[in-house]
């Protein structure tokens, strides 16, 4: 089983916060999309092989739960892993964590499906891809 891997850094700003004075749920879910992207690249599969490859993956499904506030100033973290690894899809889960603290803040969970870009259409993932993702598995699981 994995650990968890940080994917990405970054800190609250003036800008990213509501009139509440917490960053506001917009940004807890650019922040996601943007640390999502490295998921991949964290088990070796690169985005120019699978664009060779006319394959690629799309979020089927998202959530994110709300935990504890952060506000401006507050550097944060976020940090990732596979929970589930299935014959077409994998659910991955990111965790935003206040980085001064260790405070979690925010949990987003995806399911994203092997895609073939061409066809526009679900295909079973690819077996190199499967080996390099449960690199990253979290939890065992599978369909």
């Amino acid at each position: 089983m994995a650990e968890w891997t940080d994917l990405t850094r970054a800190i609250v700003l003036p800008r990213h916060c509501d009139h509440y004075g917490h960053m506001n749920v917009r940004y807890y879910a650019s922040f996601f999309d943007d640390a999502g992207w490295h998921i991949l690249n964290i088990c070796g599969i690169q985005q120019q092989d699978l664009r060779a490859r006319n394959i690629g993956t799309v979020v089927a499904n998202i959530s994110i739960d709300f935990h504890h506030e952060i506000t401006v100033s507050n550097p944060f973290l976020i940090r990732g892993g596979l929970q589930r690894l299935g014959s077409k899809s994998f659910t991955h889960v990111l965790q935003l964590v206040n980085a001064d603290t260790g405070t979690l803040c925010a949990t987003q969970t995806s399911v994203e499906v092997c895609f073939d870009t061409d066809a526009r259409k679900a295909i079973p993932l690819p077996d190199d891809m499967k080996e390099k993702l449960s690199t990253i598995l979290l939890e065992e699981g599978s369909d």
